[in-house]
């Protein structure tokens, strides 16, 4: 399989779920202001929508859309304890989990990218994301891990999110940090996701610094 990423983009997300799941793969940089990979190969042939991450499987399909791609990984190593298993009650709470990870949180940060088109909803969207980190923090304050009761994808796809809001990029590119210091929950969870090995091989492999 190969993995197309941007360093420090929601890519991380597949990229620590594939070392979770003990598959083997290739990672594939992706320049996503030239839209090209490998010295200059068209990405659009890959994902015509030209954004990250995109699974290609052996036999050439393709998977572009994260929360699919995730669970296409988990359920690929079942044992790996990364999604319950289809069908149950703990697989609809870990989906649940994801949709509100990628229309609540991921596309929150959208209005903060392009704070300068934003006009007055910038402070808005600022202070709704926010609030749904706040809340992912009360949910947080009796639990080891987000969805399940160990790691799953919920908890790679929240990692990946979290480390936006005070990323140096967000800072250099948008003169915008979330602040998220006063919510101790998260900050204790996201400490023990950073310990993982395999959060920090992927770390390592993207040349993050974090």
């Amino acid at each position: 399989m190969k993995l197309y990423i941007a360093p420090g983009s929601c890519s991380l997300s597949p990229h620590i779920a594939l070392r979770e799941a003990g598959l083997a793969f290739t990672l594939v940089p992706v320049d996503t202001k030239t839209h090209t990979y490998d010295g200059g190969k068209d990405y659009y042939q890959i994902n015509p929508l030209g954004y990250v991450p995109a699974l290609e499987l052996a036999n050439g399909e393709v998977f572009r859309e994260g929360v699919t791609l995730i669970q296409y990984i988990a359920d690929l190593a079942p044992a790996s304890g990364l999604a319950p298993a289809n069908g149950t009650i703990e697989r609809y709470r870990l989906l649940e989990w994801l949709n509100f990870l990628t229309s609540e949180i991921h596309k929150g940060f959208v209005p903060i990218f392009h704070g300068a088109n934003a006009g007055g909803y910038f402070s808005i969207a600022q202070q709704k994301l926010f609030n749904h980190f706040k809340w992912l923090d009360g949910q947080l304050a009796q639990r080891e891990f987000l969805a399940t009761d160990r790691f799953s994808i919920a908890d790679g796809y929240l990692f990946a999110l979290t480390n936006w809001a005070k990323a140096d990029w967000m800072v250099s590119v948008y003169g915008l940090e979330v602040d998220l210091s006063s919510l101790g929950h998260l900050a204790a969870w996201h400490s023990r996701i950073m310990c993982r090995p395999t959060v920090q091989a992927a770390i390592k492999a993207e040349g993050l610094t974090l």
